[in-house]
């Protein structure tokens, strides 16, 4: 049981990189938190997001499905998935996020990349930071999978409502906006 600071009470926490609905923070707690009554100022406190990229990994759409799933990809040194790395998750959340993934899913260990600036789509303008390990969710049905790239903004304007509970608004939750990373770390400051 995780208590009011997001201790699950060993004290121990667990990092993260997600690449498809689990990036819009809405969906995040929806998931990590379920029912919980704690104010979202108060969960959203409990956790750091930060734009990162995965590489030797490729993000697809999920045939007649919402959500994305990545596989390794050894034949292109291009190969590589923007996402977010989250910090602060506890056993408890983890739970809800396997639980969530199923067995559609393996969470594996993997070394990302903080961005420190990012770039386009392609990822042209983005500048790599520090190598952080954490865990993601790798697809195990590769069969599947589409040739077409999982479009994060699509599922945003289109689908994302329907994922969510209605009580988990943000106004400010677009994590991947070129801009906002360098305007956050100035705030910060």
């Amino acid at each position: 049981m995780t208590n009011e600071s997001g201790n699950d009470g060993t004290g121990r926490t667990h990092t993260a990189f997600f690449y498809g609905t689990l990036m819009a923070p809405e969906v995040f707690f929806t998931v990590a938190y379920r029912n919980s009554p704690l104010n979202v100022a108060v969960l959203k406190s409990l956790h750091t997001f930060q734009p990162a990229v995965l590489h030797g990994f490729r993000r697809r759409r999920v045939r007649y499905a919402d959500y994305p799933g990545i596989t390794r990809d050894t034949t292109s040194e291009d190969a590589s998935v923007r996402g977010t790395y989250v910090t602060g998750l506890t056993d408890a959340n983890m739970f809800h996020l396997d639980a969530f993934e199923g067995c559609e899913y393996e969470r594996e260990n993997v070394t990302v990349k903080l961005l420190s600036k990012v770039g386009n789509d392609q990822g042209e303008g983005n500048v790599e930071g520090d190598e952080v390990e954490c865990q993601t969710y790798v697809f195990l049905n590769p069969g599947r999978l589409e040739p077409l790239e999982w479009d994060y903004h699509e599922f945003r304007t289109q689908k994302m409502r329907s994922w969510t509970r209605e009580d988990y608004g943000f106004d400010d939750t677009d994590h991947l906006a070129p801009d906002e990373v360098e305007e956050a770390k100035d705030a910060a400051v």
